[in-house]
C-alpha cells in the first residue's frame, strides 16, 4: 500500500471516529438530563405526604399509582441512567485515547509524505 493510499485510509478512519466520539458525547448529555430529571422527581417525592396521590402518564391517559411503587421506579431508573452515564464516560475515554493514537500515526504519516516525494524528485 502506498503512503498516500496508507494516510488517506488513517485520516478516514481518524474522522469514523470523531463521529462516534461526537455520538457518545451527545448520548452523555441525554443521559446527563434524564438524570436531572429524575432526580428534581425524586426531590419532590420527599415533599409528598401520605395522603398525596401520584398519577402516571400511560399514554394519553393520566392512572393513579402507588407511592411506594412511584418511588422505585424512579429509583430504579436513577440507578440505570448511572450505570449507563458510567459506560459512556468509559467508552468516551477509550475513543479519546484511540484519537490520540491514530492522530498521532496521521501526523507520523504526513512526516514521511514529504521525505518521501523528497527522495523520488532527487
Amino acid at each position: 500500500m502506498s503512503l498516500g493510499a496508507r494516510l488517506q485510509s488513517k485520516s478516514a478512519e481518524y474522522q469514523k471516529s470523531q463521529g462516534d466520539l461526537a455520538l457518545l458525547v451527545d448520548k452523555k448529555t441525554r443521559l446527563d438530563t434524564q438524570l436531572s430529571e429524575n432526580e428534581m422527581v425524586k426531590k419532590e417525592f420527599d415533599n409528598l405526604t401520605p395522603n398525596n396521590t401520584i398519577f402516571k402518564l400511560v399514554g394519553p391517559v393520566l392512572v393513579p399509582q402507588d407511592q411506594t411503587e412511584a418511588r422505585t421506579n424512579v429509583e430504579t431508573r436513577l440507578d440505570f441512567i448511572r450505570g449507563e452515564t458510567k459506560r459512556v464516560d468509559t467508552q468516551i475515554k477509550d475513543t479519546e485515547e484511540e484519537l490520540e493514537k491514530k492522530k498521532l500515526e496521521l501526523v507520523d504519516l504526513q512526516a514521511q509524505l514529504p521525505a518521501s516525494s523528497g527522495a523520488i524528485s532527487n
